[in-house]
């Protein structure tokens, strides 16, 4: 495949983003909860064959950064997937945020042979659990925070599958709600697979698989540029999350020519309230430093996080084990970690 030119490469990563900015505006449209329609807790992006990202809009930073891993766990659950297959997943322990977080993950194909994939991510506004909303703040375990979906078929080429929505609604307080968001999600991907499908048919499907490749090595080049200019070293710092005597977060990140190790060894153990965050919500928080000190006008794809490595001792609080409670580590322990990153590098 003869490699991309500068303009090429310019307009199809504009082309991928855009797929995902439209999925983001139908899931908004369609969406029957305040939640999704007017608080925009949803994000979208476009993913290639092999599950890498290759395109998101920009939407929420902790749901895309978490996003991959929920298409790996899809993919390692299910193997591939044939076009028009969706999985529906909200498992914090396997690439989940927190358990309102639904993800729906399709696949996309062209004559024969698979695309990629489309996914979105929304938070529904009551998925179960000892409390509406489902994020008690006196949760002990996960269980109390509602419905634990792992990866399901949720649609097929046929359509949805009526079971498994029946299911999640049936353990809602609004299943009607959940209904209408469900399907407000399968319009987000239905959007995603036809516009996948148009740049197919308008470019060749070979040569779309060669721009999501060299789209990602275009931002791990840049990335990796932008690392460069940071003095190599080990920089260390720690904040502590208010609960109870204080929790401590602790990171070391390491800076070696053009690449970025975190170590959060040191941290607290898990804690029996929901602040714990598990590692793709640790994982996103990292990245999203990255992002914003290295080169954030790089395209936001898998290649923008080649050069980081993420790692964190079992049972803490940034790495939680099976059953501590998640519904906080999105959204509160997430903007902590960023805290003591950002720290660390300053």
């Amino acid at each position: 495949m003869t490699e991309l030119s500068a303009v090429e490469l310019e307009v199809f990563r504009h082309a991928l983003a855009g797929v995902a900015d439209e999925m983001g505006a139908a899931l908004r449209r369609a969406a029957y909860s305040p939640n999704i329609k007017e608080r925009a807790d949803c994000s979208a992006a476009v993913f290639d064959a092999d599950g890498e990202m290759v395109a998101q809009a920009e939407h929420i930073p902790v749901h895309l950064g978490a996003m991959p891993a929920s298409v790996r766990a899809v993919l390692d659950t299910c193997g591939e997937l044939e076009p028009g297959a969706q999985v529906c997943v909200n498992d914090p322990y396997l690439g989940g945020t927190h358990l309102p977080d639904l993800t729906i993950v399709a696949a996309v194909g062209y004559g024969d042979r698979l695309l990629g994939y489309v996914a979105n991510r929304a938070h529904h506004a009551d998925v179960g659990g000892a409390a509406p909303g489902s994020m008690p703040a006196s949760a002990t375990e996960i269980a109390v925070e509602g419905v634990r979906i792992p990866p399901v078929r949720i649609a097929d080429a046929a359509g949805e599958r009526e079971d498994v929505v029946r299911l999640i609604a049936a353990n809602s307080r609004t299943p009607a709600e959940r209904r209408g968001d469900l399907r407000a999600q399968f319009a987000a991907n239905h959007v995603g697979t036809v516009r996948l499908r148009e740049l197919a048919h308008r470019m060749g499907s070979a040569r779309l698989r060669a721009a999501m490749s060299a789209v990602c090595d275009y931002s791990d080049r840049r990335v990796r540029a932008a690392i460069r200019e940071i003095p190599d070293g080990c920089y260390r710092n720690e904040d502590v999350l208010e609960v109870g005597d204080g929790v401590p977060i602790r990171a070391a990140v390491t800076v070696s020519g053009e690449e970025v190790a975190v170590d959060f060894a040191g941290s607290a153990r898990q804690v029996p309230v929901n602040c714990n965050a598990v590692l793709a919500v640790t994982t996103s928080a990292s990245m999203f430093v990255l992002r914003m000190l290295t080169d954030p006008d790089a395209p936001p794809n898998a290649g923008c996080y080649r050069a980081l490595r993420v790692s964190a001792p079992e049972g803490t609080v940034v790495n939680p084990t099976f059953p501590a409670p998640t519904a906080a580590g999105n959204v509160e322990t997430s903007q902590r970690i960023v805290d003591v990153l950002l720290g660390a590098f300053a």
